[in-house]
């Protein structure tokens, strides 16, 4: 007997591209199966009608930048461990990310992304309709091409120069799904990977750099188009020689990643990068790892051994990804810099689909697309989180 359809009501609806007032939404067979307002149309007779009266219905959240979550690390590269983060994100508004290596020995990156490039194509890019996981669409390689000056906590003994060789052999064990890679733009060689990643389909982000305004002017110029979480592991800025960072904040065509946990960041410093990138190009990220959503304690980052306390991961003392959820990055974001909640949203949907080329899989509500779907409150807080139609999480505030 067919399940009857569920119906959705809200304050608001942000599609992707705009605010739309009153909104109902019917979900059926786990797909959208129409949007429209209280004005135009009733519910459906017999539908389940859930409503959010003070809330916003948006996409789901796409974090791309992000190493584990709920005790696994993605370079496990098993169903088990990308099951055990997906569920996780999936409870916290997200329903795709881009599974994120970090540097490590050329064979170890060579098992994750064929480990991760199975499970991705096992799932193709999307998710089945009774999936209530998050899904890999893609990977970014975090590494092995990054600056010793600013490796944060990427192990020093392999990190290696651009190899155009190398990268084909990382690409071609992923089999095509790396979408994004982190590149330190002043090693030699570093313009003439970014345009061959690039014609290979791969979006080159800037980062752990140490990098002048020129060498990161030339890295732009062969096809870089984004910034790994702006700030850290970067080259501090300089009136005289703004450099990596400078050049970063004031090149309108470059996307721009930021870790907005107040930790990483301080509140002043997300609202200069708000104004700088503005709607258009400014991403939240997380850079999570496998301790997010755990207890304080010693965790795993690849094949780094991290402690966790209060809110902080650290290797050695030197900050070592984060515990950052993308919800609790809106609302922080909010918070910090007095942006719209549609301004937001934008930051965690629309534009980490449009720099990765996934638009079609996600960043947007429309007849048709899967029902990955979260309800916001006014400040930005995960009111309810929709995979494939179906419930995954609740708010325990009262709607």
């Amino acid at each position: 007997m067919p399940q009857a359809p569920t119906v959705l009501t809200a304050r608001r609806l942000y599609d992707g591209s705009r605010l739309h007032d009153h909104p109902i939404v019917v979900l059926d067979g786990g797909r959208i199966a129409s949007i429209s307002t209280r004005a135009e149309t009733a519910a459906p007779a017999g539908a389940r009608i859930l409503d959010f009266p003070e809330a916003t219905l948006a996409p789901s959240f796409f974090d791309i930048h992000i190493h584990g979550a709920a005790g696994h690390d993605v370079m496990e590269a098993t169903p088990e461990a990308l099951a055990a983060i997906g569920a996780f994100l999936a409870s916290r508004g997200t329903a795709c990310f881009l599974s994120t290596t970090v540097t490590a020995p050329i064979d170890a990156t060579l098992r994750a992304v064929a480990g991760l490039a199975r499970i991705i194509g096992r799932r193709g890019n999307q998710a089945a309709p009774s999936t209530t996981a998050a899904v890999p669409l893609g990977i970014h390689l975090e590494g092995p091409f990054l600056s010793h000056a600013k490796r944060g906590v990427q192990p020093a003994e392999h990190l290696l120069e651009p190899d155009i060789a190398l990268f084909d052999r990382i690409f071609d064990a992923a089999e095509g799904h790396v979408r994004l890679i982190t590149l330190a733009p002043e090693l030699p060689g570093a313009p003439q990977l970014a345009a061959h990643a690039t014609a290979r389909g791969v979006r080159v982000s800037l980062g752990h750099s140490n990098a002048t305004a020129a060498e990161t002017r030339a890295a732009i110029a062969a096809g870089t188009t984004s910034a790994t979480h702006t700030f850290n592991a970067m080259r501090p800025l300089d009136h005289r020689e703004p450099g990596i960072l400078g050049t970063v904040l004031t090149d309108d065509s470059l996307f721009a990643e930021l870790i907005c946990d107040g930790i990483h960041s301080a509140p002043e410093i997300a609202r200069l990068w708000w104004r700088a990138k503005g709607p258009d190009r400014a991403i939240l990220v997380t850079d999570a790892m496998s301790a997010t959503g755990m207890p304080d304690g010693e965790y795993r980052l690849g094949g780094l051994t991290v402690q966790v306390a209060d809110g902080r991961a650290t290797c050695d003392g030197v900050l070592a990804g984060s515990v950052l959820t993308l919800d609790r990055a809106l609302s922080n974001f909010l918070a910090f810099t007095g942006a719209t909640l549609e301004q937001g949203l934008r930051l965690l949907t629309g534009n980490p689909a449009a720099l990765t080329g996934f638009e079609a899989e996600t960043g947007s509500l429309v007849p048709g697309s899967l029902a990955n779907l979260v309800a916001v409150t006014p400040d930005g807080h995960l009111a309810a989180s929709f995979l494939n139609g179906i419930p995954v999480s609740f708010s325990v505030l009262d709607f």
